[in-house]
């Protein structure tokens, strides 16, 4: 300004500050001019709000000048070739990536949805309660989330006698009981095998196997004892003493397939009361004859008579051969009626009839028979016995 006032005489130098003056004020009207007319726009990036004044036309301008770039999934609330107007709200959103992998299988999606739930409805994704999924639906959606489902399917259980139509989402077939609450005993049996993984078509059967201690009360059956008894005639029978049933307790391990036994193993018998046999006489005594009857016949008609002391015989007696002298063998025909005689008195081979004895024939000797004397031949040796010595008349047929 010195300068110039020392260039300038003073009426010129007072113009030239004036020219100034108003030149500045022309550059401050522009200037405040050109900021009025900016027009007032709101931002909101991802949820971020900003205000910006601007001159720029379009929307598009606009994202440029804020250093914003669209993508091709991204969300804008107007076109980007909108013209800016003062007030205006714009909003826009960044896609982000999702990776949806429904039993293995992947798909990529773009979205700007802020929850899983939002995202799946979005998308029309539907899954059932069954399926296990990665993320609950309130989960916030982040760009590169992968969201994992595995859906669930049928499997058929057949658990003993009863069949089971259940859901799972795959893993070993342990897991799978675990998750139904089926809980398998010490015995129990399971195909496949537990550590086998679940798949569709896998169909399980589980043998339930109880194995259990069985008390068992059992009759004893008495049995039946005979007793010889020479008190009895032979044939006959006589109840001694009447049977009686003991009691056995028997424990046995019962082994049981679904309900059913299998096998039954005897581990331990216990008797409770012994059992009493049953004791019949059975009779050994020959019964009695009457030799009176054992004559064939009456009296001969006629024949020489004689008046004889007799006693009886047996064959059966200690070291009898059964033989007599003739040759017949009284053991094999112990009823046949032979006496045995004094062959001077009586020949040998002759017919007699001998009273309270009847018909026989003189077929045998004895050290002790002689004179009148004979001996009988009788069947056993109480018959002999019974007979004793007697006088009997002695009649010869021939």
């Amino acid at each position: 300004m010195r300068i110039f006032s020392k260039l300038l005489p003073a009426s010129k130098l007072k113009l030239v500050i004036s020219s100034i003056g108003v030149l500045a004020l022309v550059v401050f009207s522009a200037v405040v001019l050109y900021e009025s007319t900016k027009a007032d726009v709101t931002l909101v990036v991802d949820g971020e709000k900003e205000t910006y004044q601007t001159h720029v036309n379009t929307v598009e301008e606009l994202l440029e000048e804020v250093d914003v770039t669209v993508g091709k999934h991204d969300v804008l609330s107007h076109e980007l070739n909108a013209a800016i107007e003062n007030g205006m709200g714009i909003e826009y959103k960044t896609a982000r990536q999702v990776t949806v992998s429904i039993d293995g299988e992947q798909s990529i999606y773009y979205t700007v949805a802020e929850t899983v739930g939002e995202f799946l409805e979005e998308n029309q994704l539907t899954f059932s309660d069954r399926d296990d999924v990665s993320h609950k639906k309130d989960a916030t959606i982040t760009d590169g989330l992968t969201f994992s489902v595995e859906q669930a399917f049928q499997v058929t259980i057949n658990d003993g006698v009863e069949e089971k139509q259940v859901w799972t989402t795959g893993g070993t077939i342990q897991n799978l009981l675990d998750n139904h609450n089926i809980i398998l005993n010490d015995h129990d049996k399971v195909e496949p095998t537990l550590d086998e993984n679940v798949q569709q078509d896998t169909e399980i059967d589980i043998t339930r196997i109880e194995i259990k201690t069985v008390e068992v009360e059992e009759s004893i059956e008495y049995k039946t004892e005979t007793k010889q008894s020479n008190e009895l005639e032979k044939g006959k029978q006589k109840v001694v003493s009447e049977g009686k049933n003991g009691t056995i307790v028997k424990t046995y391990e019962v082994t049981l397939e679904n309900g059913e036994e299998i096998d039954r193993e005897l581990i331990e018998e216990k008797v409770l009361k012994e059992s009493q046999n049953r004791v019949v006489a059975v009779g050994t005594r020959e019964p009695a004859r009457n030799l009176t009857t054992l004559s064939s016949g009456t009296r001969p008609p006629s024949g020489t008579e004689l008046t004889m002391t007799a006693s009886a015989f047996t064959a059966f007696c200690n070291g009898c051969s059964g033989y007599t002298a003739t040759g017949i063998n009284l053991k094999a025909n112990p009823n046949r009626k032979v006496i045995a005689v004094d062959p001077n008195v009586i020949p040998l081979g002759t017919k007699v009839w001998v009273e309270g004895y009847g018909e026989a024939i003189a077929g045998d000797t004895g050290g002790s028979i002689r004179g009148n004397r004979i001996d009988v031949h009788v069947p056993t040796k109480s018959d002999a016995y019974r007979w004793g010595v007697r006088t009997v008349k002695v009649v010869i047929i021939d």
